[in-house]
């Protein structure tokens, strides 16, 4: 979930705060709370699948890595012993950013149109898995 949960968790706490105070208008009220209801419902969801998605990708990205090892050296593999989010997260930033160095450097070589296509796939397959049940078709 971007923002992450953590964020999105400390401003609704914040609204429900302010709405506690006797002049704000009834539907206001009304509407924030119901919009905290509601991003209530997509961080549950979001953080009951978020370590797993991140284990996931890591481990397709840096795949992908060794994979295009020809064009840039792959970076030392994920680290699994740590799987709090925030330090699966760092993880995932890191392993990203080499992805975004090798892409740039296979993308437009033909001889690389294999590897250039499966980091698109993985990028789809990373969208999709952050997909929520509410999310639009």
């Amino acid at each position: 979930m971007k923002p992450e949960v953590p964020s999105v968790l400390g401003e609704m706490a914040q609204l429900l705060v302010r709405n506690a105070d006797q002049s704000v208008h009834p539907a206001d009220r009304a509407s924030a709370l119901g919009l905290t209801a509601l991003l209530l419902g997509f961080a549950a969801e979001a953080w009951d699948a978020a370590a797993h998605h991140l284990v996931q990708e890591n481990r397709a990205v840096h795949a992908l890595l060794v994979r295009g090892a020809a064009y840039a050296p792959p970076p030392a593999p994920p680290a699994e012993d740590d799987l709090r989010l925030s330090a699966l997260g760092l993880e995932n930033a890191r392993l990203m950013a080499a992805l975004i160095a090798l892409h740039t450097t296979v993308e437009l070589r033909p001889e690389a149109s294999d590897l250039n296509e499966a980091i698109w796939a993985e990028l789809r397959a990373s969208t999709e898995r952050r997909k929520t049940a509410s999310s639009v078709v």
